[in-house]
Parts: C-alpha cells; structure tokens; sequence
C-alpha cells in the first residue's frame, strides 16, 4: 500500500482530497481523453523545442494522443527537477523554454497529432523565503508580486501545527488548509485566487493546450469545479490524487471534476510484476478504486520512480517494460508512459540542458525514453479502443493471456523460462504482426516477427522468459 505521507519530495507532492462532489459536477468536464488516441507520454524534464522534434518525429506517427509537460509557468531557479514545482509567477518562462517555445511546441505537436496536457499547479506557490524566478520575477513567501499574489487574504495559515505543515493526514480540514513542505498554500476558495488561477489556465488554452494535469489536488473539490467552471473551453483533466489507507479524503471524491491519477494501480502493479504474481490483475474495476473510466493510470510517474512506491528502469527481470506492455494491453484506465532519465541521486535534474534525445528504441545523452520502449503496444490500445478483456488465462501465478474482443490478444511471461503453448482467442484467422518489439512501418507488412491464427481462432506461439507477444487487427500481413 501506497503510504503518500512519502511521496512528497520537496516539492511535488503526493496528495489528498476533499469533499465529495457537488450534485450535477458530473458532466463539468470530459471523463477521458476524446478520439481514438488516448495514450499520453509524460515526457518529464524535456525541453519545449526537444517535445516538439519528439512530435514529429516518434509521437505522432507512433500514435500517441496526447504528451504530458512539465510545468510551464515561472518557477524558483536550481538545476533539482523539484524547482519546476515551486512557482513564483504564471510567466510561460521556466528551465523548459520561453513563452514563444512553448507556444511552438503546442502548435507542431498539434500539428502531428499530439495534444498537450500542461502540468498545472493550483494549489501552492514556492516554499523558500525568498530568491528570483526562471524569469526574474523577485518573491520572498506569502508575497509574489509578478502575480500579484499577498500575505493580505491569499494564503492560508492553518494554525493546526507547528510551522502550519501538514502532519495529520486523518484530519480533512488540515490536509486542505495546511502546507506541503512550507509550500505556500494557496487559498483557493477565495475570489482573486480562483480568477487569477482560471486566467492562467485560459492562458495555455488560448495557445492550444488541450488538457490539465493538477498537480498535488488536496483543495477542497468545490474549489477546483469552481475553477474549471471559470475556463473559456473544456480541457482533459487529470488530477493528483494520493490514496492514504482509512484517511477521510479519497480519491473518489474526485472524479466529478475529471480523471483522477489512481496510485493503487501502480502498486497493485508493482507487487504482482515483483513476485506476488500477474494472475491476479484480471479485474482491476472491482476493487473499489476509482472507475476505469475516470483512472488515468501508470506503471511509474516521476515522483514513484524515485521513492520506492513503482518499479522504475532499474527494476529486474523486465518487470518494468512488462508492466507497460500490460498498461497498454489491459481495459482498465487512460495509461500515461512516463519518458524520463537516468540519475545518480533523486535531486538530479535533467541531463543534455533539458534537450531530450532518442535512437531508435532507446535513449541517449542520459534520457531513457521509455516511450519508444514500447511504440508497438501504442498502437496495440489505439486498435482495441474499449473492448472487454475476454479469453483470460493464467496457467501459473506469473503467465497470463488475454484478448481485447475480436480485437487484439497478448500473453505476458513474467518466468524465468519459457512458455510454449496453444492460445484460444476471438480473432479472426490470418498473419499477424507481433508488434511488442516496436510498431511495423509499412502498412500490410510486418517488420518483425508474425503469428498466424487458425480458423478457431487459435496460435501457437512459444513466449520467451520475462518477454510478451502482442497482435492486433490492426498491425496485419
């Protein structure tokens, strides 16, 4: 189980909720990503100009919906990842580009097919006393005068703890009135803070910014619906929302306002790929977290790849790359693949100046580019759309197979040996391309291997030790 009090690291913030929903916020906005490409890429730490070339040349033509900023607004300068998360001003000017690159970027993702999900941060300013932002706005805590935001009604000041940080998590009232780690938090059920925190959110709409990302979402839900109501169109939203065992506020609350990140996937994900076994991932709608309608769901995000709570790229046996190939396989959920970078301590920002840079599969410069990892299954979620997980099987703890409808089928090895056998599945006879070691160029051709299904619908394949295969309607020979 996810303990999020941990999650925090300096600055982004795990996080908790509020209130349930008021009647009617249901259909505020929309529940998932629109169109028939819904996966979205956090490509964490790239710079404007580098996601912009990643567009062109890899996102778009792979499939993918939508890519994931960091934060764009003006923040507290150092080279720690964490300082994208302390803002000082809503200038478009941060470590990632200027307003015009980022505009850029907007426009030509866009143009490749690409949506934009702007990380947004609603609920707390910078945390030290005082310094200059990535643009040079001067601040010192509780006083922003580039916003203008004053110690004069804006902040709170939850008179709960020493020092005003959260330390109960039990008490609602404190998780949403006190401050994460002497961020300064800000008071979004007053007027001046929602009307300046929805101009910033018109902002990077008017530029072509098709959805939010709401970073540590422990306001009141009535705060953020009254926000959202204020934007000039209807974005994706996706909200950051940490579930903490028998505490008050839950992720639940939520969904009203959008899509809400559920954390227990993740660790669901990372005990059954470490050991306690995938056979147990069938039905992940029953399990009394959020909706698989309303999840927006990963294997790891930037924050769990570092504190221990998601297998991250140096988890053993493949665990990683098969829970992805399951990610993108499975019903349940929006899956995000996050696209980071090696580091040597959980501080490290990004290497290459921010520039992030790809070979073939792989990453280079120190970025991982965990999205090319696994191109071919993009495809593989885009084909299947919404069809129910049919024709499950699981001969051991740590095999399983499954189709998506008539659609498409997977089987995932999480053994150490191989495994040889005759799958039964609902699609229709023909050659298929195995697409899980990357997406086929050329329509009607397979650029890696294939497998033919029978007339019954059967194949026989052997799947090789901690390996997968993957084959969809859409990838044929």
């Amino acid at each position: 189980m996810i303990s999020h009090h941990l999650l925090v690291a300096i600055a982004l913030i795990p996080v908790v909720l509020a209130r349930p929903a008021p009647a009617g916020l249901t259909d505020a906005v929309t529940q998932a990503p629109s169109g028939s490409k819904t996966v979205i890429a956090q490509m964490f730490e790239w710079t404007w100009d580098s996601i912009a070339a990643e567009c062109t040349a890899y996102l778009g033509p792979t499939g993918y919906g939508y890519v994931q900023t960091s934060p764009p607004q003006e923040h507290i300068t150092g080279d720690q990842w964490w300082t994208d998360y302390q803002p000082v001003s809503y200038t478009l000017t941060s470590k990632r580009g200027t307003r015009d690159e980022f505009a850029a970027m907007v426009t030509t993702c866009n143009a490749a097919g690409v949506k934009i999900i702007a990380d947004t941060i609603w609920n707390h300013m910078a945390g030290i006393d005082s310094g200059s932002g990535s643009a040079g706005s001067s601040f010192t805590h509780y006083d922003y005068p580039a916003v203008p935001y004053t110690d004069d009604g804006d902040f709170h000041h939850c008179g709960l703890e020493p020092g005003d940080d959260i330390v109960n998590y039990d008490n609602a009232v404190e998780v949403q009135t006190c401050e994460l780690d002497n961020l300064a938090d800000l008071a979004t059920e007053t007027d001046h803070v929602r009307q300046t925190l929805a101009a910033y959110g018109n902002d990077l709409l008017s530029l072509g910014v098709s959805g939010l990302r709401l970073d540590a979402s422990k306001q009141d839900v009535s705060d953020i619906a009254a926000i959202l109501a204020m934007l000039d169109s209807t974005p994706y939203i996706t909200q950051e929302v940490i579930y903490g065992e028998g505490e008050p506020i839950t992720p639940n609350q939520y969904t009203g306002n959008g899509d809400v990140q559920e954390f227990r996937y993740t660790t669901a994900l990372q005990d059954a790929f470490g050991g306690s076994g995938i056979s147990s991932l069938e039905d992940l709608d029953n399990r009394g977290w959020v909706p698989g309608s309303g999840a927006n769901v990963f294997v790891a995000n930037h924050d769990t790849e570092r504190n221990g709570n998601s297998l991250n790229y140096n988890s053993p046996d493949n665990e990683y790359w098969l829970a992805m190939v399951f990610s993108l396989a499975h019903s349940y959920g929006t899956p995000t693949i996050l696209s980071s970078y090696s580091y040597s301590t959980t501080d490290d920002g990004a290497p290459n100046g921010g520039v992030g840079t790809c070979s073939g599969t792989a990453g280079t410069n120190g970025w991982l580019c965990q999205h090319r990892w696994v191109g071919g299954m993009v495809g593989f979620h885009n084909n299947v759309g919404d069809a129910a997980v049919t024709d499950w099987v699981s001969p051991s703890s740590d095999q399983i197979a499954f189709g998506r409808g008539s659609s498409g089928f997977v089987a995932i090895n999480n053994e150490d040996s191989a495994w040889s056998t005759t799958f039964q599945t609902s699609l229709a006879a023909g050659t298929y391309c195995d697409v899980i070691a990357g997406p086929d160029s050329t329509a009607g051709s397979c650029t890696n291997s294939t497998i033919t299904v029978a007339s019954d619908g059967t194949f026989t394949a052997t799947v090789g030790a901690q390996n997968a295969v993957a084959i969809h309607t859409g990838a044929t020979a």
